[in-house]
Order: C-alpha cells, then structure tokens, then sequence
C-alpha cells in the first residue's frame, strides 16, 4: 500500500512545482455563503504559494455546487484528471446524504464504494488523494442531511482501509459546537451561513483542519520555506476565536 504521506513530504522536500487540485460540492465550491471574504480553498492557496513560498505551485478549484460523488466520477477527466494533479483534495456527502430529493437515495455502501472508487482514480494518475469528512450541519433546519454523520463515517472507513490522508472535518465542527457555550443544541453556530454551508469563519476552520492534517504548521512546515510562524494560519486562527461565541444561535 502507498505511504501517502510520505509520498507527500518527498514531493514537498524536491521542491518541483506541485498542481493541488480541490474538487466536491457547494462548500468547496465556496460562493455566496463567505458573504465576499475567502472560501477555505482560497486560503490554502495562499498558505501555499504565499506564506510557504511555493510560487511555482498552482492550485485549482474544480468543486461544483450541488453535486455528488457519483457526479464527480462521471466527470472525473475534467473534474480531476484534465489537469495532471500531484495532489487531489475531495469533500463530498452534504448532497449524497438527503434523503429527501434524490431517486433513488443514495444508500452509505452505495457513497463508500464511490469514494474508494474516487481515490483508486487518483492514485492511478500518480497522485496523492487526501479525503475529507463535511462539516457537521444544523439539523433542526435541514432534516433531511440527518444522514450526513452517517456518510461522513463511510469516507473515515475509506480512508482508514485505504490508507489515505483524511481531514476530519466533521470532527472539527462537532469540537467547535461543544466549546461555544450552552444553548447551542451542539450546532456550530458561529460557523455557519445557513443550515450547512459554512460562513467566513467557518472556512477559516477548514482551512485550518486541511493545513493541520498536511503538515502546513508554519512557512517553515512541509513545504521547508525560511522564516516564522504563518500569518494566513494565525489570521485564521483569530477569526475561529471569535466565532466561538456567538450573540446568539439563530431562530
């Protein structure tokens, strides 16, 4: 079996120019909800070729609002493969979970077979695949994503049995909601726009759980630039602090 990360920190330590290539649904996609400041994609490309100094790195947003992960595949050459990636980032499962809209429902096998199927792909185009789980959502006003734990467990079973990178986001969300204060009905309220999109600060925590999960801890991380501490990761870090305690949780 690949030792992905490993395969990730050789690539990182050559210093030959890297495509990173974001791909999945609404949340990557990351418009309208961040109210015009940057989606989490944004601020790993700056993490990137920023603050990590690697210029020559090109960093791509191939994520469609409303689709799913037997989309993605249907459209996997332009999707993915088009642009000859060395590392490809999926988070996919807030629309495959409805069971409301879709026929037929797309049962949890059904998603796991898609998502390994997914990282077979990228692995046969010489690429690293680097998963991730979706936010945690607010069930109260989307009850039909009521699966989404559900289908976010199906992509850790891939990663754990295929030994792929993964980037727990739901996790993430669900230690956010615990630490916000009572009367949050464990809802991250403070990171999100609407039921299940994830607002500005909310796509600071995502960005933060991809760059803890990769290794980007500072210029000086994986990608062995000179210099401090990141300022896109402290800028980041600031913006999850305040969210943390919303006025209050919305009606």
């Amino acid at each position: 079996m690949t030792d992905d990360r490993a395969v990730l920190r050789g690539l990182l330590a050559s210093g030959a120019p890297l495509t990173w290539v974001f791909t999945g649904d609404s949340i990557t996609h990351g418009l309208i909800h961040t109210r015009g400041a940057r989606n989490y994609v944004d601020h790993l490309h700056e993490l990137i070729r920023g603050d990590a100094g690697r210029v020559q790195d090109a960093v791509i947003n191939t994520a469609v609002t409303g689709w799913r992960a037997d989309l993605i595949l249907g459209d996997f050459d332009r999707r993915v493969a088009h642009w000859r990636p060395d590392v490809v980032t999926l988070m996919i499962g807030t629309n495959d979970c409805t069971a409301e809209w879709l026929d037929p429902v797309i049962e949890v096998p059904t998603f796991a077979e898609s998502i390994a199927e997914f990282v077979r792909r990228v692995r046969m185009l010489g690429a690293v695949p680097v998963l991730q789980t979706p936010p945690t959502a607010d069930l109260r006003h989307a009850p039909d994503r009521a699966r989404l734990g559900e289908f976010a467990q199906a992509i850790r079973d891939v990663a754990a049995h295929d030994d792929v990178i993964l980037v727990d986001q739901y996790a993430a969300f669900a230690e956010f909601s615990a630490g916000t204060g009572p009367g949050n009905d464990g809802m991250p309220w403070g990171l999100l726009d609407d039921a299940f999109h994830p607002n500005a600060a909310g796509h600071a925590l995502l960005a933060l759980g991809w760059a803890g999960a990769l290794g980007f801890t500072g210029a000086a991380g994986a990608a062995g630039a000179a210099g401090g501490g990141s300022r896109v990761l402290a800028d980041l870090s600031a913006r999850v602090a305040v969210a943390r305690h919303p006025q209050w949780p919305p009606v």
